[in-house]
């Protein structure tokens, strides 16, 4: 499948042409056509993302946990494909590798289906990756696709309750609602990623500006960029001028509370709307807050339970954090652009998971398979 990729990575870039071109005579946001867009580097870290998942332990026949009962049955936990996965995503080409390669290696068959801004560049690495899984003895629709572009299409594979056994939707907040309300198949999901950064007061600030910088700046259009920068009063005055003027430079439109806008003068005022709005592009929400409690209320309030992060020097500040936020995946020091399966060593991923039941985070092979209990005895019958 890497090599595929590889060998015909100038047929996927001329398909992908024609998708960035359509999304362009639509008027498509920046950040929406850079999330479409494939280039040679793109590509290769496709590939790069394959062998990798390849390289990965098989999670298939794990034995999770075993132990001995008294009366001499051992009983152990196997890990086990999920079955049959449907994927329901928009925009982005690379998920299609992405997704059916951790498929594949997790035991699973796939079935895909991309929107209709990427589907000459899905289609096309589609047949790359399918006719490499058949020449590798593999029955023909191991990976399946849905070419249709028709919604009807998505509506009856939401029904298909006898031959699907989940599915993930991977895209905006529109596409995954409208998954969860209309499917019969079970579903793992992440509505949004409204991520924040918490400048604490015992903050290095050097430190700070750098990791809010990369996690607003650095690829804005994913789910775990910085959506909003919370910063304690005790170190505003200090931080806050100096960091927007950097974010402006950088083309970020600041949209501040009063306190902010007090510390930078011409920003826009922020609202309840902007702290709730997940903007995938280079704007970003910033409040002072007098405390750790105040910022945690914040983020629960406004938070997605995706990726957030805190700043700071205070050893008891950093772990209330980490264990009172409520979220999958929280920092120390760290940008929140890290949530990502290729990150933290998965290869890649299936999504980003905010739900609490069977998977959270980043979704690699692991999470791609459930178990069975197996029992081991030498007859035993029951008293």
């Amino acid at each position: 499948m890497a090599q595929g990729l590889e060998r015909d990575a100038g047929v996927i870039l001329k398909a992908n042409q024609q998708d960035v071109a359509g999304a362009a005579a639509e008027h498509k946001s920046t950040a929406f056509i850079d999330r479409l867009s494939l280039n040679e580097q793109r590509i290769k870290k496709m590939s790069d993302d394959v062998r990798a998942i390849a390289g990965l332990s098989d999670p298939v026949g794990e034995m999770i946990k075993i132990w001995r009962r008294p009366n001499g049955l051992m009983i152990g936990k196997m890990r086990v494909p999920l079955g049959v996965i449907g994927i329901i995503y928009e925009s982005r080409p690379n998920v299609t590798s992405d997704c059916a390669a951790l498929c594949l290696k997790a035991g699973n068959t796939v079935i895909l289906r991309g929107g209709s801004e990427s589907i000459n560049s899905n289609r096309a690495i589609y047949n790359v990756l399918s006719q490499a899984v058949e020449a590798a003895d593999f029955p023909a629709g191991t990976i399946g696709f849905i070419a249709t572009t028709e919604r009807e299409a998505v509506m009856h594979m939401l029904g298909l309750t006898n031959y699907i056994d989940l599915i993930i939707p991977r895209g905006g907040e529109s596409l995954i609602r409208s998954v969860v309300e209309n499917s019969k198949i079970p579903v793992i999901k992440h509505y949004k990623g409204i991520c924040h950064t918490y400048v604490d007061e015992y903050a290095d600030l050097a430190m700070a500006e750098e990791v809010a910088f990369n996690a607003k700046v650095q690829r804005p259009s994913t789910c775990n960029a910085m959506e909003c920068l919370l910063v304690h009063s005790a170190v505003a005055a200090q931080f806050l001028p100096k960091m927007v003027r950097r974010f402006q430079q950088a083309g970020v439109e600041i949209r501040g509370c009063g306190q902010t806008a007090a510390l930078c003068p011409g920003i826009r005022p922020a609202t309840d709307e902007d702290y709730s709005t997940e903007y995938l592009d280079l704007i970003l929400s910033v409040k002072v807050v007098s405390s750790l409690p105040e910022a945690a209320a914040h983020i629960s309030r406004f938070g997605s339970k995706h990726s957030e992060a805190i700043i700071t020097n205070n050893f008891q500040n950093g772990m209330n954090f980490l264990k009172s936020i409520d979220a999958a995946c929280v920092y120390l020091n760290a940008s929140t652009r890290f949530t990502d399966g290729n990150e933290f060593g998965l290869g890649a991923e299936i999504g980003v998971s905010t739900d609490k039941l069977h998977a959270r985070g980043p979704m690699g092979l692991e999470e791609l398979t459930t178990y069975k209990y197996v029992i081991m005895g030498n007859g035993q019958v029951r008293t």
